[in-house]
C-alpha cells in the first residue's frame, strides 16, 4: 500500500484536540468513568451513543448529559455485552441509524473479587466475557462503519479502557478482571497491527483509581482508601477531566499519529511505584 501523502498542519491550529461533528460510541456510558467520557465528548460538539445493559439508567444519563448545555448531543440504546448476542444486537442497530462511527470507546466493564482457593470460574466467565472479548466482538461488529470514517489524515479511533491493575499486580484479589485488563492492552496492540493500513487506530487508556462505583467500597473504608492513595505518587484520586482530556487527545487530530499504545493514567504508580 502506497503512502498517502498529507498536508502539514501548523502548531496553532485552534481545532487540534476537537472532536466536534464526529460520531462517537461509549459502552458502559450511563455510569463512572463512561458518562465522564460521554459528557466530555458531547461537550465539545460529538454526536455521542451510550449503551449500557440498564435501559431507564441509560436513558437517564443520555438526558441529564443533553441537559447539561453540550454542544453535542447524547443518544441512550440499551445493550447488554456480556454475551456475544448482545454485541451482534449493539452493532446491527449502529449500523441501522448510524452510517459511520469515528470513534469508538470500550470501556464496559465488570470485575469479581473472591479469595485466591475460592475463586470461581464463574467469575472468570462474567469478567472476560464483558472486558475482554465483548470489545473484540464490539470492534469487530462496526468494523464496517469504521472504515466508512477513516481516511488517512484523520483515522477512525478505538480506544479501549483497560486499567493500572493490568499492568501492576492489584492489591485485592480480582484475579480475572486484572488478568482481562491485561489480554485488553495486548488485544489492542494486536487490532492496531491489523486495522492500521484500514486508516484505524487502536488504543488503550489505563487508569488508576477514580471514584466511581467500581471503587465504591474504597470510599467506605477510610484505612482502604489511605493504603490505596499512598501507592499513587500524585496523591489523589483521578478526576473526569483527566478521563476526559486523555481520551479527546486520542480521539481528536491530536492523536491521530499514535496507534497500539497503552497510556497509563495513574498519577504515577506504573512510572514511578514507590
Amino acid at each position: 500500500m502506497e503512502p498517502t501523502p498529507l498536508s502539514q498542519s501548523g502548531p496553532d491550529d485552534a481545532d487540534l484536540f476537537s472532536v466536534h461533528g464526529r460520531t462517537a460510541v461509549v459502552t458502559g456510558g450511563s455510569r463512572g468513568i463512561g458518562a465522564m467520557i460521554a459528557r466530555g465528548l458531547a461537550r465539545d460538539g460529538a454526536q455521542v451513543v451510550i449503551a449500557s445493559r440498564k435501559a431507564d439508567q441509560c436513558r437517564a444519563a443520555a438526558e441529564a448529559i443533553n441537559a447539561s448545555g453540550v454542544r453535542g448531543h447524547c443518544t441512550a440504546t440499551p445493550a447488554d455485552l456480556s454475551s456475544p448476542e448482545g454485541c451482534q444486537r449493539l452493532a446491527a442497530w449502529l449500523a441501522e441509524h448510524h452510517h459511520s462511527v469515528d470513534i469508538l470507546v470500550n470501556n464496559a466493564g465488570t470485575t469479581w473479587g473472591a479469595p485466591l482457593e475460592a475463586f470461581p470460574t464463574a467469575g472468570w466467565t462474567k469478567v472476560l466475557g464483558t472486558n475482554l472479548i465483548a470489545p473484540f466482538d464490539l470492534t469487530v461488529g462496526i468494523l464496517p462503519l469504521l472504515r466508512r470514517a477513516g481516511r488517512a489524515d484523520r483515522p477512525a479511533r478505538v480506544i479501549n479502557i483497560g486499567s493500572v491493575d493490568g499492568i501492576n499486580a492489584p492489591l485485592w484479589e480480582n484475579y480475572s478482571y486484572s488478568a482481562g485488563k491485561a489480554g485488553l492492552h495486548m488485544l489492542t496492540r494486536h487490532l492496531a497491527k491489523r486495522l492500521a493500513a484500514e486508516h484505524i487506530t487502536v488504543n488503550a487508556i489505563a487508569p488508576g483509581p477514580f471514584l466511581t462505583d467500581m471503587l465504591g467500597h474504597v470510599a467506605a473504608d477510610q484505612g482502604v482508601g489511605t493504603e490505596l492513595l499512598a501507592r499513587v505518587p500524585l496523591g489523589r484520586y483521578g478526576l473526569a477531566g483527566d478521563i476526559v482530556g486523555a481520551v479527546r487527545f486520542l480521539a481528536s487530530r491530536a492523536g491521530a499519529y499514535v496507534t497500539a499504545a497503552v497510556i497509563p493514567l495513574d498519577g504515577g504508580i506504573t512510572g514511578c511505584p514507590g
